[in-house]
């Protein structure tokens, strides 16, 4: 998309030297009709008042901005470019202009329900860090100026932080569009109908914040706007589905468990046989090894503690 912002070149002053010029006419003008007597000409008299009428439009003519602070320079109703410069200036009294901020912003986005790849409902939110980037896309190519319009109070900063919550507002909504779109491309994790190695919403990490940052630049494209960091802040399953995902997690978890106690079982059995055997501590046949093997793997993968019988006679002599 063409960038159709431009720095604005028109006429620009340093602000302090036109207040001086501004007090100076106020004060010629004072003395002007301190010095009038009657009998001057009328026309002495219209001067000073267009003198007053032309120095209260110049008062109009003052701007000012603060560093990442930009100002969008109208003149009935064409674009002029953007006004950067820091500080205190003076530009044509007929110019609009419009303020916007280019600092950093937060966004945390409220969970929302989605449903995942697999169609399992799921509660997901993020956090955004975001910053206007384009000044012109902004405030022409989005309707951020009918969202902002009517601020609850008087005063640029006002209006100011009405433009800004309009732009919080676009990002909100297309934030929304692409989180519930990465959402529906990925399972929520490794299940039965994923296969492993797959990419998923609970292992995806630093690749699935960085597919989201991507989609939420596409979005906002148009808008002039740009997310500089996203990442997801909130994961789980729905409530309505969350006791039962938990019970198959717990399942999951205790299969796994049970494979290394087993694996760990029958390494401790091969070793006790081939110990015994090496040192020749008691001859097994294989009756006995079967009967060796199957105490001790009970004894191993047991939940509970063994509970050892001592033999210690027969009750038949």
């Amino acid at each position: 998309m063409e960038n159709k912002e431009f720095e604005f070149k028109g006429l620009r002053i340093n602000g302090f030297l036109m207040l001086f010029v501004v007090i100076a006419i106020v004060a010629l003008i004072i003395y002007g009709f301190t010095q009038l007597t009657e009998g001057e000409p009328l026309w002495l008299l219209f001067g000073g008042i267009a003198m007053m009428v032309v120095d209260f439009i110049m008062c109009l003519g003052f701007r000012m901005l603060e560093p990442n602070e930009a100002m969008v320079m109208v003149f009935f109703g064409k674009y002029q470019g953007t006004m950067t410069k820091v500080g205190f200036n003076w530009v044509n009294p007929f110019y609009s202009s419009k303020k916007v901020s280019l600092r950093a912003r937060n966004l945390n986005v409220d969970p929302i329900k989605v449903n995942d790849k697999t169609g399992n409902p799921i509660m997901i939110g993020q956090i955004l860090v975001w910053k206007l980037k384009d000044t012109y896309k902004a405030m022409f190519e989005i309707d951020s100026q009918t969202m902002a319009a009517n601020p609850s109070g008087v005063g640029n900063s006002v209006a100011v932080m009405s433009r800004m919550r309009a732009f919080e507002s676009f990002v909100r909504v297309q934030s929304d569009a692409a989180l519930r779109e990465v959402a529906g491309m990925f399972a929520y994790d490794e299940n039965g109908d994923i296969n492993n190695g797959d990419l998923t919403l609970r292992a995806g990490g630093s690749e699935i914040n960085d597919i989201l940052l991507k989609k939420l630049n596409d979005r906002l494209a148009m808008s002039g706007l740009e997310v500089i960091e996203a990442r997801i802040n909130y994961l789980a399953y729905s409530p309505e589905i969350a006791a039962v995902m938990l019970r198959r997690q717990q399942a999951a978890a205790i299969i796994a468990a049970r494979e290394k106690i087993v694996e760990g079982a029958v390494s401790m059995v091969k070793m006790a046989l081939d110990k015994l055997k090496d040192e020749e501590v008691v001859e097994l046949d294989d009756d006995k090894k079967a009967a060796m093997v199957s105490n001790l793997m009970v004894v191993l993968c047991a939940d509970d503690a063994a509970q050892p019988v001592v033999n210690t006679g027969t009750l038949y002599q």
